[in-house]
C-alpha cells in the first residue's frame, strides 16, 4: 500500500521541488510585503502599528496548521506502522516551531503599542505559549531518545496531548474575555475585516506555507539522504 513511500522513489521527486518553491515563495513574498506594507491602509486606531498583523497573524496560523499535521501523521505512522509519516511529521516539525516563535515575538511588539505591555497572560498569549513548550518536548524528543520504536510512541503521545491545545488557542478569545479581540475572521460567518486589509494577509499566509513547505522540504530530503547513506531501500 505504501510502496510509493519508499526512500528513492520519493526523493527523485522531493530533491527538485525546493528550487521550483523558491522561486515561488520569492514571488508571492514581494506580492505580499508590498500589499501589506504598501498599498494595505492604516488602522483608524492603531495607524501603521497594524502591519504588524500582515506577519503575527499568518505565523500563528502555519504553526497551527503544521502542529495539526503533525499530529495526524504521527497518528497514522503509530496505525499504519509505516515510519515515513513520522519522519515526515518531524521534518515539519521546525517550520512550526520557528513561526510558534514569530508569532510570539510579534504579538509582543504588537502588544506594546497596543495594550501598553509587551506581555500579558492572557488565553491566547499563554496557550500559544504552551503550543512552543509542546513543539519543544516534541523535538527534544527526537533528540534525546535513540531507539526508533521508543521515539516513534514519545513523540506520538506528545503531540496527541499538545493537539487538546489547538482548539484553546484557537477559541480562547471566544470562551474567555481576553485582552485579544474576537476572530475577524470567519469561514461560516461575515469577516469584520476589510477586504483591503485581508487580502495582503491571505498573500503572506500563501508566502508562509510555500516557506514551510520549503524548510520541509530540505529537512526530508536530508533524513533521505541519510537513510540513502545507510544502504537502506525502505523505511
Amino acid at each position: 500500500m505504501f510502496k510509493i513511500l519508499e526512500p528513492n522513489k520519493i526523493f527523485q521527486i522531493t530533491s527538485k521541488a525546493p528550487k521550483y518553491v523558491l522561486f515561488l515563495f520569492i514571488i508571492v513574498l514581494t506580492v505580499g510585503l508590498s500589499e501589506a506594507l504598501i498599498f494595505s491602509p492604516e488602522d483608524y486606531k492603531q495607524s501603521d502599528a497594524v502591519r504588524i498583523m500582515y506577519v503575527h497573524v499568518p505565523a500563528a496560523w502555519i504553526s497551527l496548521s503544521i502542529f495539526s499535521s503533525i499530529t495526524l501523521l504521527s497518528i497514522c505512522g503509530y496505525i499504519f506502522k509505516n515510519k515515513n509519516f513520522f519522519l515526515m511529521a518531524k521534518s515539519l516539525a521546525p517550520s512550526g516551531f520557528i513561526f510558534n516563535i514569530i508569532a510570539l515575538v510579534t504579538g509582543a511588539i504588537w502588544g506594546k503599542p497596543t495594550w501598553g505591555t509587551w506581555w500579558a497572560w492572557d488565553a491566547r498569549i499563554t496557550s500559544m505559549l504552551i503550543l512552543a513548550l509542546f513543539y519543544g518536548m516534541y523535538l527534544l524528543a527526537w533528540r534525546i531518545y535513540e531507539d526508533r520504536d521508543q521515539v516513534f510512541k514519545i513523540s506520538t503521545l506528545i503531540t496527541v496531548f499538545g493537539i487538546i491545545n489547538v482548539p484553546i488557542v484557537k477559541f480562547s478569545v471566544d470562551w474567555w474575555n481576553t485582552l485579544h479581540q474576537p476572530a475577524s475572521i470567519n469561514i461560516l460567518t461575515k469577516n469584520a475585516i476589510h477586504s483591503s486589509m485581508l487580502l495582503p494577509l491571505i498573500i503572506m499566509t500563501a508566502a508562509f506555507a510555500l516557506f514551510s513547505l520549503l524548510i520541509f522540504l530540505m529537512k526530508y530530503n536530508t533524513e533521505l539522504i541519510k537513510i540513502k547513506n545507510k544502504g537502506l531501500d525502505r523505511l
